[in-house]
C-alpha cells in the first residue's frame, strides 16, 4: 500500500513501533523473526520503521512468532484504519465518477451536523447542477476517467436533498475568493452564486464568508475540509482523499473551524459579498 499523506504515514510509524516492541518483548532479533516467518531479512526492519505497510496476514504471523496471539486482532484493526485513511484518486475513481459519488452517500445519510470549510470551491451540498458538471468534466479529462459525468451529476444532485431533511445542520465557511473563481464560465458562475444566495436563507444552512481584507495573522487559510459530526474529517488532497478519525485530530479541526467562523461575516453581510461577486461577473 502506498501512503502519501503525513497523517497516514504517522499512523503507520506508530503501528511499526508497536510491532517492534512486541518483537523485543519476545527477545527476538529482526533476523530471527524474518527467519521464523520465512521473510526476506529486510522486511521486519522496513515494517518497523514505517517504510512498508504489513498485510493482515503479516501481522498475524508476527504475533504468532512472538507469542503475542492476543494482540493480533487489535493490531489488524489498527492496520485497517490506516489503510482507510488515505485513498489515491486513481483507486477511488477506478470505476468512474458515479461510483465515487455513491460511495459517500451512507456517510452523508448518518451525519446530522456538517461543518465545511472551503478556500477554493463552492462545496458539494451548495452546488448547482451546471457547476457540478463543470467540475466533474474537468476531473474526468484531467485524470483520464470514463465519461460518466451525467450520471455522477445526478447522484450528487440527489445527494443534496439531505439539506432539506429534518435534523440536519450545515455550517459552511468560505473564503471570499471562492466567489471570484469562475468555474464553468461566467454564466454558470452567476447561476451558482444566485443559488448560494437562495440556500443561505434556509434554516438548515449557516453560511459564513471570510472577507478578503480580514487580518489573517492569527489564522491563515488551511486546507479545505468536511467534518461529519465528531466522527470523522475528510480532506481532498491533490493526490487523494484523506480520512481522519483520531479524536484528538478531529478536535483540532473543530477548533480551527470555530476560529475561521470568528473571522467570517454571516447573514446580510455575507449575502452582500455574494451580490458584489455577481455584479463583478455580470459587469
Amino acid at each position: 500500500m502506498s501512503l502519501s499523506s503525513s497523517n497516514a504515514q504517522q499512523a503507520l510509524d506508530v503501528l511499526g513501533a508497536r510491532l517492534r516492541q512486541i518483537r523485543l518483548d519476545a527477545r527476538l532479533t529482526g533476523r530471527d523473526l524474518a527467519r521464523l516467518a520465512g521473510w526476506h531479512s529486510s522486511k521486519v526492519s522496513r515494517i518497523e520503521h514505517g517504510r512498508r505497510s504489513p498485510s493482515a496476514e503479516d501481522v498475524t504471523v508476527w504475533c504468532q512468532q512472538c507469542d503475542a496471539h492476543d494482540q493480533a486482532v487489535d493490531l489488524i484493526a489498527s492496520l485497517q484504519a490506516i489503510q482507510g485513511m488515505f485513498v489515491e484518486w486513481r483507486d477511488m475513481e477506478r470505476s468512474g465518477l458515479k461510483v465515487a459519488q455513491e460511495s459517500v452517500v451512507p456517510l452523508w445519510e448518518r451525519t446530522r451536523h456538517f461543518r465545511i470549510y472551503s478556500s477554493q470551491l463552492i462545496p458539494g451540498p451548495l452546488q448547482t447542477g451546471a457547476y457540478i458538471a463543470a467540475l466533474l468534466t474537468s476531473l474526468m479529462q484531467r485524470r483520464g476517467l470514463p465519461d460518466d459525468v451525467d450520471d455522477a451529476v445526478r447522484v450528487r444532485v440527489e445527494k443534496q436533498r439531505i439539506i432539506e431533511k429534518s435534523g440536519r445542520q450545515f455550517a459552511v465557511i468560505l473564503e471570499e475568493s471562492v466567489l471570484r473563481h469562475p468555474i464553468g464560465g461566467t454564466e454558470v458562475m452567476i447561476g451558482q452564486l444566485g443559488h448560494l444566495l437562495t440556500v443561505s436563507t434556509l434554516p438548515s444552512i449557516s453560511l459564513g464568508i471570510i472577507p478578503l481584507g480580514v487580518d489573517r495573522s492569527s489564522m491563515w487559510p488551511p486546507e479545505g475540509f468536511f467534518m461529519f459530526d465528531t466522527a470523522e474529517v475528510t480532506v481532498e488532497l491533490v493526490s487523494g482523499h484523506l480520512t481522519i478519525t483520531q479524536p484528538h485530530e478531529i478536535a483540532m479541526y473543530a477548533a480551527t473551524f470555530a476560529e475561521l467562523a470568528e473571522l467570517a461575516v454571516h447573514g446580510k453581510e455575507a449575502r452582500t459579498l455574494i451580490t458584489k461577486a455577481i455584479a463583478a461577473l455580470d459587469g
